[in-house]
């Protein structure tokens, strides 16, 4: 829970506002959005008495600023311990401020009025609560390929090779191993490393209903408190894959494919030795088809998962690469866009970066956080600043079929690919 005084974000004053609009009352939006309650009403008061332009932080600051009663040597040395130490915060601050003997008597500050001014000569890393990407809600999973896990089990050592890391898939209900790709001396693969292995994925089963990940960089801007989908996220939005965030930590949630990390490594390469990746990858195409076909699976009463479920082999919606530009479409890019909201501070240079890109908003704007939506209609980024009532538009880069799909439809070269429907084990060939 947060305490009285502390400084709120735009994102925070702009969720008050539309809570009042919507007819909240103040309690109800205290408790919902964790805030102190004269918070809640200090903002409530200035969205009613000036609506949009009542919500930027500089209203009711003294004239003076944040310390206008406290002598110019005391901020001085406020503003140069933070210097010195930027990990101090207000706290700190006032207990280091008052050992210095040039201050004693005097009156210290309050934690709220320090971070106030630290905040006023930009002094303070910048701030936004976290919003979550909409997203589908976890719903119970009843059938084959409704939702797929996947993950990267991390940097593990194989021997004959080094650093290797493996990206595996598992489907959740009928526990069939989908995939599993080694990235050799690869620490972090890329999101271009996930997309290739999807595409060798849905050729074989088909697209499915839903993936889950967990919070990657590769798959989401873990750097923001308000992410942008990244590349490969917007791209299995425009195939019809919904995409779904962990919000637990293994094994609250994604248990399952952490767990087959550990079949895959002891079926594979645990005490194996391997002349080159492309032995390690067709070792790897071969123990999935055990895993799915022979290996009984006690979650199913000792049956192999393709035994149990005959109609996993397949989710029924065809996926090939020549047609990915046809299936991939980007009025479901558009519409999942458009739900979105998202928070950027402008620097001093008048630019931001969102999803990798950067905007110029002009040094005009320089300090303020601009409040950022997605107009479907004319694929514009609509942006309004902290501190005025009026919009301006951006042209959104990287939002195309061709920035989307990649250079090519690139897949790994080493495994002959069924370009139909799968067949039966004996005749399925790597």
């Amino acid at each position: 829970m947060s305490h009285t005084g502390q400084i709120t974000t735009l994102e925070e004053r702009v969720a008050i506002a539309e809570r009042v609009a919507a007819g909240q009352s103040s309690v109800e939006i205290a408790t919902a959005l964790e805030r102190p309650l004269a918070t809640v009403r200090k903002w409530r008061q200035r969205y009613l008495r000036k609506g949009r332009a009542g919500l930027a932080s500089q209203m009711g600051r003294p004239a003076g600023g944040a310390l206008a009663t406290s002598p110019t040597e005391m901020k001085d040395a406020l503003l140069e311990l933070r210097k010195d130490h930027p990990g101090w915060g207000a706290p700190t601050l006032i207990l280091e401020i008052a050992k210095d003997q040039r201050f004693a008597g005097q009156r210290i500050p309050s934690r709220a009025r320090i971070a106030a001014y630290l905040k006023e000569k930009q002094r303070v890393r910048p701030y936004e609560r976290h919003q979550d990407l909409p997203e589908p809600q976890a719903e119970l999973v009843q059938r084959p390929h409704q939702e797929w896990e996947m993950d990267a089990q991390g940097v593990t050592t194989v021997a004959g090779l080094g650093k290797v890391s493996f990206i595996n898939l598992l489907d959740v209900y009928s526990h069939v191993s989908i995939d599993s790709h080694a990235c050799l001396e690869a620490s972090h693969p890329q999101a271009a490393e996930y997309q290739r292995v999807l595409r060798r994925a849905f050729i074989r089963y088909g697209l499915p209903e839903q993936i889950s990940l967990d919070h990657d960089s590769a798959f989401f801007d873990n750097k923001s408190a308000s992410p942008f989908p990244g590349r490969l996220h917007l791209w299995l939005v425009g195939l019809g894959v919904q995409v779904r965030f962990i919000h637990k930590r293994p094994p609250l949630e994604h248990a399952r494919i952490e767990r087959h990390h550990q079949t895959i490594a002891g079926q594979i390469f645990e005490g194996q030795t391997f002349a080159d990746l492309t032995a390690l990858q067709h070792s790897l195409q071969a123990r999935i088809l055990f895993l799915n076909f022979e290996y009984p699976t006690r979650a199913l009463d000792g049956q192999p998962p393709l035994q149990a479920f005959p109609q996993a082999r397949h989710s029924g919606r065809i996926y090939t690469p020549e047609a990915e530009e046809q299936i991939l479409d980007m009025q479901r890019v558009y519409d999942y866009l458009k739900l979105g909201r998202w928070f950027r501070q402008v620097c001093a240079a008048g630019t931001f970066t969102l999803n990798g890109y950067g905007y110029n908003a002009t040094r005009r704007l320089a300090g303020q956080t601009l409040e950022i939506t997605f107009n479907d209609k004319t694929c514009n980024l609509i942006c309004l600043p902290e501190k005025e009532i009026t919009t301006f538009q951006l042209d959104i880069q990287g939002l195309s079929k061709t920035a989307l799909m990649g250079n090519a439809v690139s897949l790994p070269g080493y495994v002959a690919y069924q370009m139909a429907l799968p067949l039966t084990y004996p005749d399925t060939t790597l």
